[in-house]
């Protein structure tokens, strides 16, 4: 059987916002702050790795792995429309080089969810020079990329076109008249990606693309939410439009890419009115997502089949879970599959897990995914068990 290849990647992932602390100058923290904000927390300081990415950087190396991806923060290198912080830019560029000094691949995001308020404000991805200002501010920072072999330029792109038609619903839906939760639950159940702004990112990635070509050397692909969807009986139209609008559509915009990111945590059935929301069970993650590890091997073959070949890398994958032996579990048999599927034909690159720190989950603190604790009074890091054990599958090559 054909195991990993000698040069896998084995990491774990961040994004910016949910670990530096301080975004002060993009959209999610005008959202959090705002007198109307629906999040329960703050990201406030988050797990301020902004101050502490080597020590993040020394456990995840300590422990036996070989790669990070983290984010350069658009917001912090351009706070204002054309005013640009080349201090910014030299902060990101140390993170590349602690990385590469401990022997961890660096893996750059180059947008994961924030934007800079001022972008956001004026229209956001929908303004018609978007990626002319994306495009600006790669040619920005493409000095600091130089030593990087691999960047994703959009993260989870399908998710942003989701979000736009959550807000709308959540317009639609108010408490203000009286509404019934069992109102906005069907409003939300029926939202699915914005096909426009789909559109209008994947020109705006395939613009990116072509700088980091230009001004790098690095690998360029975009991450995707996977959501390993799968069709019930007398339902497989209904399936191949859901998946189509959800990932089919940027599974096929990765086609001229170098690599195609997968992410990948739970899976869910289609029925005749669409996806079917997660039932309650015990077994369910911290996110309410059901508890599918197989859910990485059917994104890597549907990925794979549908990039007509494209390399993969394993972006994110992890479970929300306060118990750090199901973790393990979880991760164990979403190798398995993983391993499956190489030994079937299909080139993975590498494995990043989500996440490398328990860290602020878009407007919670409480769903847990990281391999290391951290303590926000204090941001004192505990590796957990998980850490020690991913770190032994990298220095093996394997779970065996």
């Amino acid at each position: 059987m054909a195991g990993l290849r000698k040069d896998f990647l084995w990491g774990a992932s961040t994004s910016p916002h949910q670990v530096e602390g301080n975004n002060l100058n993009s959209d999610w923290w005008a959202l959090e702050t705002a007198p109307t904000s629906p999040f329960p927390d703050l990201s406030g300081d988050a797990v301020d790795s902004y101050h502490r990415y080597n020590e993040d950087m020394t456990l995840l190396a300590g422990a036996g792995l070989n790669a990070y991806r983290f984010g350069f923060e658009w917001a912090r290198i351009e706070p204002a429309d054309g005013q640009f912080s080349r201090a910014e830019r030299d902060h990101y560029w140390r993170m590349i080089d602690a990385a590469l000094r401990l022997g961890l691949k660096p893996v750059v995001t180059l947008h994961h969810f924030t934007l800079p308020r001022w972008f956001a404000e004026s229209g956001g991805w929908r303004r018609p020079d978007a990626a002319d200002r994306f495009t600006r501010y790669i040619e920005f920072i493409a000095p600091a990329l130089q030593e990087v072999d691999w960047i994703c330029t959009i993260n989870e792109p399908n998710m942003l076109a989701l979000f736009a038609t959550i807000q709308e619903a959540l317009f639609k839906v108010t408490d203000s008249q009286g509404a019934a939760a069992t109102e906005l639950a069907t409003a939300m159940a029926q939202v699915r990606p914005d096909q426009a702004l789909g559109d209008t990112l994947a020109q705006v990635h395939r613009r990116a693309v072509e700088v980091v070509r230009a001004t790098t050397n690095a690998k360029a692909g975009w991450t995707v939410a996977q959501q390993a969807f799968t069709p019930t009986e007398g339902n497989e139209d209904v399936f191949e439009r859901v998946h189509h609008e959800w990932e089919g559509f940027y599974l096929d915009v990765a086609r001229d890419d170098d690599f195609f990111g997968v992410q990948a945590y739970t899976s869910q059935p289609v029925d005749a009115n669409g996806p079917v929301p997660h039932p309650q069970h015990p077994d369910n993650s911290l996110t309410g997502w059901a508890y599918r590890p197989d859910a990485l091997g059917i994104a890597l073959r549907r990925a794979w089949d549908e990039t007509g070949g494209v390399p993969l890398l394993v972006t994110e994958n992890g479970i929300a879970t306060a118990d750090d032996t199901r973790r393990i579990a979880y991760t164990t048999e979403a190798l398995g599959h993983l391993e499956k599927a190489v030994a079937d034909g299909v080139d993975v690159r590498g494995y990043l897990h989500w996440s490398a720190l328990d860290n602020y989950e878009w407007g919670r603190y409480a769903p847990t995914f990281g391999l290391i604790a951290v303590d926000r009074e204090t941001f004192v890091r505990t590796p957990k068990p998980s850490l020690a054990w991913l770190g032994a599958c990298a220095r093996r090559n394997g779970l065996h």
